[in-house]
């Protein structure tokens, strides 16, 4: 996982460069950035939308760009709203507080799943961090950072937090257990 210590300090980019890296090493390797709050935004080669970046980095992976890369693209519409894409989709306007009432919940499974998928699918996958760990008011409810790190595989030593989900995905993945 690459982490900073805030936003624009470089993570997208060295996110990229270790991308190319390991793709120019013969490895298959995947981008993967839970939620990325941006209003530049790129299409997949099946018309759904994601965070430039994470098109930028796909490319560099010698890839073509999937919603999974980055399922939850936070694009602001005012100083207290934005416009959340789900999956490449639309899926609601939601001022900041509601965001952050709703993303654990609901939106925590489908970040996991996504990242399972690439999982599955690519030798490596190079977890990019939003904004910086140290937010530690955001600590519980962070779908961007740490709270990803939960997923399976995805190198931390912690559990996931819905214990359903999490025995689907110890079933698939048994290695990571």
């Amino acid at each position: 996982m690459v982490l900073g210590t805030a936003s624009h300090v470089g993570k997208s980019i060295l996110t990229a460069a270790l991308c190319r890296i390991f793709m120019r090493s013969g490895r298959r390797v995947a981008p993967f950035k839970a939620q990325n709050m941006s209003l530049n935004s790129a299409a997949t080669v099946d018309g759904l939308e994601i965070g430039r970046a994470q098109a930028l980095q796909a490319e560099a992976a010698g890839i073509f760009a999937t919603a999974d890369m980055n399922p939850i693209l936070l694009k602001p519409e005012s100083d207290s709203s934005c416009q959340v894409i789900v999956q490449g989709r639309i899926w609601k306007k939601l001022s900041a507080g509601e965001y952050h009432t709703n993303r654990v919940q609901e939106l925590f499974p489908i970040v996991v799943e996504s990242y399972c998928r690439l999982a599955e699918k690519y030798e490596l996958v190079i977890m990019e961090g939003a904004g910086s760990p140290a937010e530690i008011n955001l600590k519980d409810v962070s779908a961007g950072h740490l709270g990803a790190a939960r997923a399976p595989g995805a190198g931390a030593h912690t559990r996931l937090r819905d214990q359903q989900v999490s025995r689907r995905f110890e079933a698939a993945h048994p290695r990571h257990y």
